[in-house]
């Protein structure tokens, strides 16, 4: 790799750590490492047309652009690793632009160019377009495309796929993971969109599979796949007659949501007790209307599904309580998307919007009524509760005194004590061999009640 690559690497942390925790994440690791390697003769030889996907802390990314790359965009799933990239490229920002001073004042110089005055050196700009959406328009005549392989196979299968339809019909795809983490089926659905798949030789427990020649004989895209819920833990939470011939939820996922289009254990643990969540279809709200407030505050119940994944539960919401606002949020650029569709599938509306553990909802401090919370307990292949008990403190902050928030989480992660503490007296409702179900409701202490 290029000093210059190297000196921005170094810059880099792994945001919103430093870098310092002995067990925490890195901000560079081998597998970046690796593909930037590998990418660095094919980017001298064409700077343009660089699509990076799933860089997780803006190593891939700004090692392109110090390699050379004219300009690179970029689609990262978790909203998170976006904030990370952006931390990163201006962290980094002044060592990418001497960098690239240094690369061009070491050119070769044309002839007519000697006698007069050296060629002023401006700071070059970053280069960088981030894609909210993983759509068309990321991959329109991408030539080459870095890629961190991602944990599921669904996911992998809409990227190659989408790749293979609109990149350039000359475009190489290099997939990085840790060995551990690989298996042969990555090949597999790799070689079902592409003529051309190789792996690498494995290095510090990394290793590359090359995928070139977009296949023209595929079939339709795979994803998003839609699935027809009738189950009966979805049936009693939106109240639907046993009889009716067309009850359901129908449910639209994208290849990286999580439990893609069917119904988890967690989530439907949580439905089976539907019947135990508080009443909202007759609830006059909490807040009075006010011109200057948005439409969400005009004197309605206020429910929210915070980490909503495909959307399931914001849809039963909106089912169950079609009086009651109903917001979804999900850090997963997939999730927001299947979730969106998800609602549109059902015939209902909700707001759904983008956040890390529910930072972005557009609800002021003590306006909701009820939250449902289902919380990730990992990060790709890593056990991490982090994100679970940021979620409990944006519940603390936006329920009211009286809301309730419903957790469904694995029995032996012991939140019970986490949410008192977040969002107060916290009552264990039901549990089976895997989950717990809690109900916690919010308390706003005062001197009296101290």
């Amino acid at each position: 790799m290029s000093p210059e690559a190297d000196a921005v690497l170094a810059r880099l942390l792994p945001y919103p750590e430093d870098g310092t925790r002995a067990d925490g994440p890195v901000a560079v690791d081998a597998t970046d490492r690796l593909l930037l390697d590998e990418a660095a003769p094919l980017i001298e030889r064409d700077p343009d047309g660089v699509v990076v996907i799933g860089d997780r802390f803006g190593a891939l990314t700004l090692g392109a652009l110090a390699l050379g790359a004219n300009s690179v965009r970029v689609h990262q799933d978790a909203i998170t690793a976006e904030a990370a990239l952006d931390a990163n490229a201006k962290r980094a920002s002044q060592t990418l632009w001497a960098g690239r001073a240094r690369a061009t004042a070491n050119a070769p110089v044309p002839d007519e160019l000697v006698p007069d005055e050296p060629v002023p050196h401006e700071p070059v700009p970053l280069g960088m377009t981030v894609h909210d959406k993983f759509e068309p328009r990321l991959l329109a005549g991408a030539r080459l495309v870095l890629l961190q392989l991602p944990a599921s196979l669904a996911e992998l299968t809409e990227l190659a796929e989408r790749v293979a339809r609109h990149a350039d019909p000359g475009v190489t795809l290099l997939a990085g993971g840790r060995v551990k983490h690989m298996t042969h089926a990555m090949n597999d659905v790799l070689g079902a969109s592409f003529t051309q798949v190789s792996a690498s030789l494995a290095r510090q427990k990394s290793r590359l599979l090359i995928a070139r020649e977009p296949r023209s004989d595929v079939g339709p895209l795979t994803y998003p796949v839609t699935a027809r819920l009738t189950d009966r833990e979805v049936l009693d939470a939106i109240n639907a007659p046993e009889a009716a011939p067309d009850a359901g939820l129908t449910v639209v996922a994208h290849g990286a949501a999580f439990a893609g289009a069917a119904l988890d254990l967690g989530t439907r643990f949580l439905l089976a007790q539907a019947h135990r969540w508080p009443d909202l279809s007759d609830a006059p709200g909490t807040l009075p209307a006010s011109p200057h407030s948005p439409n969400y505050l005009d004197g309605r119940p206020v429910a929210v599904d915070l980490g909503c994944g495909t959307g399931i539960l914001a849809t039963v919401l909106a089912l169950r309580y079609p009086g009651a606002h109903v917001l979804a949020t999900d850090r997963s650029a997939a999730a927001c998307t299947s979730a969106a569709a998800t609602l549109a599938a059902n015939g209902v509306r909700a707001a759904v919007v983008r956040g890390d553990a529910g930072d972005s909802l557009p609800l002021p401090d003590g306006s909701a009524d009820l939250v449902l919370l289902n919380p990730p307990f990992h990060d790709r292949a890593a056990l991490s509760t982090d994100a679970a008990h940021r979620m409990f403190a944006t519940a603390g902050r936006i329920l009211h005194d009286g809301g309730e928030l419903w957790t469904v989480f694995n029995t032996g992660l012991h939140y019970r004590r986490a949410l008192e503490r977040a969002v107060g007296p916290t009552e264990h409702i039901a549990q089976n061999p895997k989950f717990t179900v809690t109900r916690s409701l919010r308390k706003v202490l005062t001197d009296g009640s101290v």
